[in-house]
């Protein structure tokens, strides 16, 4: 049965440049908390063109800032609107001050970026701890190997903001897969503010219009890119092992994910098509239910991606990319060693019969479940508490 926190609000930014992963993440967090407590209303910050494609409870809504988007080079361009990049940060910057300032939250979390794209949440962190917001920084269990990290966050000026404006660090994960600020040197008074919460776990949706994109009917191996901005690689490679050997037990289903390039997507629709065996589709807004029927996973290894193998206890082959950052193959790495996924790393040879044969082994492979880890999916739980221990004014 919820509790009551009336009144209470709370604030989430989620800067979505590119992928799902963010938003999914913030979406997670906003639901457990309106469902732990009456009274609690959420608004989150969000640059994601598909925001508004995703179904949201009551007392959890959303402002839509102007999207930008991260090009190969690394460098930032306007998404939908036709101006330069200038303007688009200082309309965000805008709105999201102006947005904070009206709603007047209790707590204030920001996603991963401490300072926000390009800066654009510092004003506001500013402006809210003067008016006595508390101001956490939420960080997914694995940001980066530490030289690259401490690299971003030393030119983005990150360790003082750590230090002057933030409250609290929560860790969306446990310390069993490494701290993932360890070697970059900030003070103890930043270290000390850190809190692991665990993995967030995920609920099936409970839409009873959902209709299934394909037959979920007979057994399936569900292969999934995030949002497949980068996820071509392992898609072609799952494929490649279908073409080449047609003694595969199970058929797949493939999700190439909705900001897979259209002309991707339409080669690799058209080599499905050939197959028997495959099916493809772009997206759908609640794969969980998917997820929860497939015999296995295939899976590049993201945050969201994880959490929802450990709470849907699927066997789960993780094929990680090692590009630009090394997050997902330092997740795939230490989840192995636990004994929660098998992992198989992107030797560039891509091997058809490799990946076949992985495919062949994943359905018989121990499910999560068999390797027990203290706390591991507590997360929505622990920031519950969190929550509530400050609302009712337990912490600074």
């Amino acid at each position: 049965m919820a509790e009551r926190l009336d009144h209470a609000r709370i604030l989430i930014y989620s800067h979505d440049s590119f992928g799902l992963g963010h938003l999914r993440r913030c979406r997670a967090i906003a639901h457990s908390l309106v469902a732990q407590y009456k009274g609690v209303s959420v608004l989150i910050l969000s640059g994601s063109p598909i925001i508004g494609s995703f179904d949201f409870r009551a007392r959890v809504d959303f402002v839509r800032i102007p999207g930008v988007i991260k090009l190969k080079d690394g460098e930032y361009t306007s998404l939908g609107l036709h101006i330069d990049l200038e303007q688009t940060m200082s309309m965000r910057e805008s709105i999201i001050y102006h947005t904070a300032a009206s709603f007047k939250p209790d707590i204030f979390l920001v996603d991963k970026e401490p300072t926000g794209l390009r800066g654009e949440v510092v004003s506001t962190l500013e402006m809210l701890r003067e008016r006595g917001t508390l101001n956490i920084l939420g960080l997914r269990d694995i940001m980066d190997e530490a030289s690259a990290l401490k690299s971003e966050w030393i030119r983005k000026q990150v360790p003082p903001v750590l230090e002057s404006l933030y409250h609290h660090i929560w860790v969306y994960g446990l310390a069993q897969m490494g701290n993932p600020v360890a070697s970059i040197g900030l003070s103890d008074s930043v270290m000390q503010k850190m809190t692991y919460t665990g993995y967030l776990h995920r609920d099936l949706p409970s839409d009873r219009n959902w209709l299934a994109p394909v037959d979920i009917e007979k057994p399936y191996i569900l292969v999934t890119a995030g949002g497949g901005g980068d996820g071509e690689e392992l898609i072609d490679w799952v494929i490649q092992a279908y073409e080449s050997d047609n003694s595969i037990e199970y058929r797949a289903i493939i999700v190439t994910g909705p900001f897979m390039p259209a002309e991707q997507q339409l080669s690799f629709h058209n080599r499905c098509a050939a197959i028997a065996q495959l099916e493809m589709i772009e997206f759908d807004n609640h794969i969980e239910l998917l997820m929860e029927d497939a015999v296995g996973m295939v899976a590049m290894g993201g945050y969201n991606t994880f959490c929802e193998i450990l709470s849907f206890d699927k066997r789960a082959l993780i094929v990680p990319r090692s590009v630009p950052r090394r997050e997902q193959l330092i997740r795939a790495q230490r989840a192995s060693k636990l004994g929660l996924v098998t992992m198989l790393e992107d030797d560039q040879a891509k091997d058809p019969a490799i990946m076949a044969e992985a495919l062949r082994k994943l359905p018989r492979q121990p499910l999560p479940s068999t390797n027990t880890v203290a706390g591991l999916l507590d997360g929505h739980t622990c920031i519950a508490k969190l929550v509530r221990q400050h609302l009712d004014g337990e912490t600074d």
